[in-house]
């Protein structure tokens, strides 16, 4: 199953002699889970072969099949220490995805992401639409365990070393995206899979449901980290082509985001006070307005807030924000 927007999310092999190991096993659809088998065997393996489901961050089309692996297979779920399954913390996913994540007390027989709820700014999210809506609930009615809680088995912290594919991969904390994102980098080689934390064509979602204060200077001081590692030859996203100038698109994707706060900045000035909608209509197209561009506009008008440039009042059951 491919998401609206994005259309695919990259799955690589790890391979090695006890078989191999799954990074990012997709989403939690029977369509996605068959698409993994199918790839398995073009390489030559089958689910029982697969020993380790490395999961990059919290988002669900990353973790998907992880559980379905498990149970299938016995495999190990390594994640950062800090994975957190999205309905269990405030995180949202990855734009276009319009999904309420938010656990509402469901009775496990269907995606427990489905219920509507207000944001944090006063504002309602909006309902997935009907046809997507339709077809998450046809696949928790053919097996609620499609949504199944991914447990790991292992977790690593920031700097550790793993060993997969006969190889030695450093771990590293990437927080910003989500808060656990996880890279895994192989000096020996020059590989980095970067997850979602640096993509080549598009910016990573940051989202303004975040357990942190300001997740968008979190996701600055890991874009920067980019720049500081040595040898990278080639970076292996979890969306879109492989690419090599690692440091030249984490500085870009900043520039990107630098832009938008400048857009905010003179935003500010005209409007006086205004909505997190009235912000975001300055920042995204027409086309792009709803819950994530929201939710992305939120946490640049709180990294302002943070940094004193703006002040932050309610208004008439809103957040409405204002030059300091």
């Amino acid at each position: 199953m491919h998401l609206p927007g994005i259309g695919h999310v990259n799955c690589y092999l790890l391979e090695d002699e006890r078989g191999v190991a799954v990074v990012d096993p997709g989403l939690p659809s029977p369509a996605s889970f068959a698409a993994l088998e199918q790839r398995l065997r073009s390489a030559g393996y089958s689910v029982a072969n697969v020993h380790t489901a490395v999961i990059t961050h919290s988002h669900f089309d990353h973790f998907g099949g992880a559980e379905r692996l498990r149970a299938l297979a016995g495999a190990e779920i390594l994640t950062h220490e800090s994975f957190r399954p999205v309905w269990e913390s405030t995180e949202v996913a990855e734009p276009p995805e319009l999904l309420t994540l938010e656990e509402d007390g469901g009775d496990g027989h269907r995606p427990p992401w489905l219920a509507l709820r207000r944001n944090p700014w006063g504002t309602e999210r909006e309902a997935l639409p009907e046809k997507e809506l339709r077809t998450w609930l046809e696949i928790a009615e053919d097996d609620p365990r499609w949504f199944a809680t991914p447990r790991p088995t292992r977790t690593v912290v920031d700097a550790q070393v793993v060993r997969l594919a006969r190889r030695d991969w450093l771990c590293l904390h990437t927080p910003g995206h989500t808060e656990d994102h996880l890279c895994l980098f192989d000096p020996e080689f020059g590989i980095l899979l970067s997850g979602d934390h640096v993509l080549p064509t598009i910016t990573p979602h940051i989202s303004g449901l975040s357990p942190h204060p300001d997740p968008l200077a979190r996701f600055f001081d890991s874009l920067q980290r980019m720049g500081t590692i040595e040898g990278v030859t080639t970076v292996l996203p979890a969306h879109g082509h492989p690419f090599e100038d690692l440091a030249g698109r984490a500085k870009a994707i900043r520039r990107h985001h630098e832009h938008r706060l400048e857009v905010i900045r003179n935003a500010a000035a005209e409007l006086g006070t205004g909505t997190v909608p009235q912000y975001m209509q300055r920042l995204f197209s027409e086309r792009s307005w709803g819950n994530m561009a929201e939710s992305e506009t939120f946490a640049h008008l709180e990294h302002l807030r943070v940094l004193g440039e703006l002040d932050a009042a309610q208004r008439a059951g809103q957040t409405v924000f204002g030059a300091a």
